[in-house]
């Protein structure tokens, strides 16, 4: 009974950093430690391999509770409750209507109308869209464009003729007009025009504390290839920028702040998308505070976060609802307001009941069954986290600071300074994926081999961001990751459907282990353009695996074995089957590559390849065009 009480980490001794640190220097026998332990994202900071609690000493809100200034940690103190969206295009407002009050009877309690961006919607058109829908139950949002203004109107006119409690109503109108400057290319009207427009839907909004007006669409940022840092510091910056010029115009900041709401993508970086939203109320409860509000209330940033579609795919789709997953739990439990989860299969074709309701149930088994819902802050004192949190809010202010030294967000668009960072930064991501340091699994790792997709793809295969006519700005290109490979995957799947199929043989000999080894390495290589591969448990002579090899009828050879063995074996299969199949060493044997190339093999495949470059000569090889 005297042991009852007693905590089981007694049973542990403490460990002291410098144990931690002997033991790892022991253990690396020599390796440089930052190269092998210490991680450099693209954000632009070093992330350790482990923390204790004296990386905490530093961080000066972990004794702020939840619901206070600066709202690191929520903005709520009671649960962590947050609003599940779903969008409906609206093409037919009877049928968009009838939509709606399908998917609130599924779970859904917020509803994202996408409406035309130049249609005029009469009170009619309104009352219509919002047939049956109880506005005090339901958080309702608008996506729309030029005619923002009378709809704002009329939604308001609709809640009073329906004597609606304004305390219990929710919802957006997602109106940026500096978004749409680096996404087209101009404003909607012009910038003053655009800004009386904001100025007049905060005023209607007045008595709608908890509907926002504003929208800043950071997700643009990410869906062109930004870092997390990035994506904040700029969504930071056009926030800033609005209260910046709206308090020019007779408004307080008290009255501007609360109707701007922030869209935010999220992508698959568990522990750094938690760490981003922290960050984000961080930096703008402070940025808010300079301009002096009446109250830290006007502090509070509203977030609604997406999944992302940048590093969706639509060769093994699938896969996608394990991104949307982690990508929801990230939003969650770093505290937003609202969240639209993506249907699996949205960046290849129109989203189906099917996956509509992969969408809903994905959040309603978070919110039902993994309760997160019950607890705020679940991520408070991790030392990981928190650290994170403290990095990326650093790294994000500092280029936050370089856009405000430049004369703010607009004219940092209107230099092209944003387009071009976030230029480099996709480039630099394009050339990660094409190398295979970052994974899209299905995509550029671990195809499905027998997928095929012969059906016209090209609107999933376009890039968007043309400029409008008469643009006044450089617009931002928005993009997926995978869509490179996917190209070249369905240029060989269109091939195929009036020619053989390309297929790599696996030439397998000599060292056991290293034949396995590439050969697994070599087939998803070639998988991953959409070749057959054909595998082989090892030939016994050189001559069992030629013949086996032209019997196949394969275009390609690929020889798997080790380094050692190569300058034997190589020039003797090459010699053999020379001019009738393009011949390739699996590996990279740097001791004897010279007298390799000597001899006429040209194609080395291996880690350090750039797979995308690779796989376009295979197929220009083969007349894949």
């Amino acid at each position: 009974m005297k042991n009852q009480n007693k905590n089981l980490f007694q049973e542990f001794p403490p460990v002291q950093p410098e144990q931690w640190e002997k033991k790892i220097t022991e253990d690396l026998k020599g390796a440089n430690y930052d190269k092998k332990l210490v991680w450099k994202p693209n954000e632009g900071f070093k992330v350790k391999p482990y923390y204790v609690a004296d990386d905490l000493q530093s961080l000066e809100y972990l004794s702020i509770l939840p619901d206070a200034f600066p709202f690191v940690r929520s903005n709520k103190k009671t649960d962590n409750t947050w609003f599940i969206r779903q969008d409906i295009p609206v093409s037919d407002l009877k049928r968009a209507n009838e939509k709606a009050l399908d998917i609130l009877m599924k779970g859904i309690d917020s509803l994202g109308f996408i409406l035309e961006e130049d249609e005029e919607y009469s009170k009619e058109d309104l009352d219509l869209l919002l047939k049956n829908i109880f506005a005090e139950m339901v958080e309702i949002n608008f996506h729309c464009g030029r005619n923002t203004m009378q709809l704002m109107k009329n939604h308001y006119e609709m809640l009073v003729r329906y004597n609606r409690d304004f305390q219990k109503i929710h919802g957006s109108l997602d109106f940026d007009p500096f978004g749409r400057l680096i996404t087209k290319g101009n404003f909607y009207f012009s910038k003053e025009e655009d800004l009386q427009v904001c100025h007049g839907l905060i005023k209607t909004a007045e008595y709608l504390p908890h509907f926002t007006v504003i929208n800043v669409s950071g997700d643009h940022f990410h869906h062109a290839g930004a870092t997390i840092v990035e994506e904040l510091a700029f969504s930071l910056a056009s926030g800033a920028e609005y209260l910046t010029q709206l308090t020019e115009t007779a408004l307080s900041v008290s009255h501007v702040a609360p109707k701007i709401r922030f869209r935010f993508a999220t992508g698959s970086n568990y522990f750094m998308e938690i760490a981003k939203y922290r960050a984000a109320r961080l930096l703008w409860a402070h940025i808010v505070k300079a301009y002096g509000p009446s109250s830290d209330e006007a502090a509070k940033m509203t977030i609604h976060a997406v999944t992302s579609r940048w590093n969706k795919a639509m060769y093994d789709p699938y896969v996608n609802m394990l991104r949307t997953t982690t990508e929801a739990m990230s939003a969650i439990i770093s505290g937003i307001d609202s969240l639209t989860v993506g249907p699996f299969n949205e960046v290849f074709e129109k989203p189906n009941d099917f996956s509509e309701r992969i969408a809903r149930n994905q959040q309603l088994l978070l919110r039902e069954e993994s309760y997160l819902d019950q607890v705020i802050d679940h991520a408070a004192g991790s030392y990981y986290i928190e650290n994170l949190t403290d990095s990326i809010a650093a790294e994000a202010w500092r280029l936050f600071l370089e856009i405000d030294a430049m004369g703010g967000y607009l004219e940092a668009v209107k230099q092209g300074v944003i387009q071009k960072r976030i230029s480099e930064t996709a480039h630099k991501r394009d050339m990660d994926l094409a190398g295979r340091k970052d994974i899209i699994l299905g995509v550029n790792q671990y195809p499905n081999f027998t997928e095929k997709k012969e059906e016209d793809l090209s609107a999933a295969l376009k890039a968007d961001g043309q400029p409008e006519p008469g643009a006044i700005a450089e617009t931002l290109k928005t993009y997926r990751g995978a869509i490179a490979f996917e190209e070249l995957r369905h240029k060989t799947d269109l091939y195929a459907k009036e020619h053989k199929r390309p297929t790599a043989f696996m030439f397998t000999y000599g060292n056991l282990a290293m034949r396995v080894a590439r050969s697994q390495f070599s087939r998803n290589f070639f998988a991953c353009a959409g070749f057959e591969t054909i595998d082989n448990l090892g030939f016994k002579t050189i001559e069992e695996g030629v013949k086996a090899f032209f019997a196949s009828k394969a275009e390609i050879l690929v020889i798997c074995s080790s380094d050692e063995e190569y300058h034997v074996i190589a020039p003797e299969i090459f010699s053999q089957v020379e001019g009738k199949a393009a011949v390739v060493v699996a590996g990279y044997p740097k001791d004897h590559l010279e007298a390799l190339r000597a001899k006429g093999i040209e194609h080395f495949i291996h880690i350090r390849s750039n797979v995308l470059e690779e796989l376009k000569k295979f197929q220009g090889l083969l007349g894949i065009d």
